[in-house]
């Protein structure tokens, strides 16, 4: 045992020496009595003769350099290189290589890795998150990630080269339901309050865009519900835009709630009632989204003539460039610039009607006569040309040659889902309604 020069004397005589073997001893030799000599020094000397007779066998059982046996060292730890690990956050994958050589990483490592990342990204939008390992001005190892847990992992090999595998997204879906009451301000800022993303506004309206007119037709004190399924990383962070599943909207003149499905065969889905009946009809009642309504129809004084004139269709008043969309699906019967109509299109429906849409800023450049179009399909912008007094869409429909009030008249029942598509509906329905039953 090593001692230090202040460390407390130790009073256990096994510690004060490496202990060695004890010789056996040997027996006692009778000393024959010298006259003379005192019998006192008797046991002196024979103790003496046995601490030299041991000393002389431990000298000899000492072990010599070529037997000697040396006690093997404890293995020492490793003394491998020093690293230092580094996490940030870059914009997209070319920022990678001037990165790491702002980290001091050697530009042959860095645009080595670089190279790696970007292979296994490609051009993905996002931010991306880096873990990187170094060891001096070498790169141990990098790891680039998305927000949803896909990605790269760039690690040395054995023999000393940067070697790239990839990383898969770890998602998993989850629903969500929120309920609101509308403010007396708008159905946006209601539903934002009530925490719909900005982003699901539209297409809530748009789910009751064959049912209800938003703006005339809801009131403060109306209820709303919103069930979105959105897909969440594995630190629970939503990842990408949510999809809307469910619309509930609850008026003093009717209620109704919806489910999206998809059809076999659809391109999209479309929303449903509980018993399968789709909410789609033959023309929708507001062709332009987050419209007001600033004119109906009826006799009204003329507000640039100035006189009472019949107003035939409903002005839906909206920014310059607002998304305005076929009402139904039909033909193209004109397309272009026409008088006091400004940018002009007439669409004639397999039913015999036919809309119109005035004072656009933009024709679609797709919209010419005899063109198809699909309800839905974006035909142009809403602008002011022609006589008008501000952007607005002038929307006119007309039955049997004659203009009629667009807000009033039954456009048709939807669909039905077919029996061999029911089961797969419920299911989903059903789902739905028992994630709201529980968190609502």
């Amino acid at each position: 045992m090593q001692f230090r020069d202040d460390a407390e004397p130790s009073y256990d005589p096994r510690s004060w020496s490496r202990p060695r073997p004890v010789p056996t001893p040997a027996p006692p030799v009778a000393t024959p009595h010298v006259a003379g000599r005192s019998r006192s020094n008797l046991p002196l000397v024979g103790g003496v003769a046995v601490a030299l007779g041991g000393a002389f066998l431990a000298f000899t059982a000492r072990p010599t350099e070529e037997n000697a046996t040396v006690p093997t060292p404890a293995p020492a730890a490793a003394t491998g290189e020093t690293f230092d690990q580094r996490v940030l956050n870059i914009a997209t994958p070319g920022a990678i290589a001037p990165t790491l050589r702002s980290l001091g990483v050697a530009p042959a490592d860095a645009d080595r890795a670089a190279g790696l990342a970007q292979q296994a990204l490609g051009d993905t939008p996002g931010l991306l998150r880096l873990d990187v390992t170094l060891a001096g001005a070498k790169l141990h190892a990098l790891t680039a990630t998305h927000v949803d847990g896909g990605g790269v992992v760039i690690e040395r090999s054995g023999d000393g080269t940067l070697a790239a595998r990839s990383l898969s997204a770890k998602l998993t879906r989850r629903m969500r339901f929120v309920r609101g009451e509308l403010d007396g301000e708008s159905f946006y800022s209601s539903a934002v309050a009530a925490g719909v993303s900005d982003v699901l506004v539209g297409a809530f309206a748009n789910a009751f865009r064959y049912d209800f007119d938003i703006q005339r037709e809801v009131s403060q004190g109306d209820v709303f519900e919103a069930g979105f399924e959105e897909r969440v990383n594995a630190d629970g962070e939503a990842v990408g835009a949510p999809r809307l599943v469910y619309a509930f909207l609850s008026t003093p003149a009717r209620t109704r709630a919806l489910y999206q499905y998809r059809l076999p065969g659809d391109a999209e889905a479309e929303w449903f009632d509980s018993s399968g009946r789709s909410s789609r009809r033959s023309l929708m009642r507001t062709p332009v989204d987050a419209a007001r309504i600033s004119s109906g129809f009826g006799m009204r004084g003329h507000p640039i003539l100035g006189f009472r004139k019949m107003h035939r269709g409903t002005d839906f008043a909206a920014p310059t460039g607002t998304p305005i969309f076929a009402a139904g699906d039909a033909t193209v019967s004109f397309a272009g610039m026409k008088g006091a109509n400004g940018n002009f299109v007439r669409l004639r429906h397999d039913n015999g009607w036919e809309t119109l849409y005035l004072h656009m800023n933009r024709i679609a450049a797709a919209i010419v006569p005899g063109s198809r179009v699909a309800q839905g399909t974006q035909i142009g912008e809403v602008g002011t040309t022609g006589r008008s007094t501000g952007p607005h869409l002038h929307y006119e429909v007309h039955v049997d040659g004659q203009a009629v009030d667009p807000m009033s008249i039954e456009t048709g029942g939807g669909r039905s889902i077919p029996g061999a598509a029911m089961t797969a509906f419920r299911k989903i329905r059903d789902a739905i309604d028992a994630k709201r039953a529980a968190t609502m």
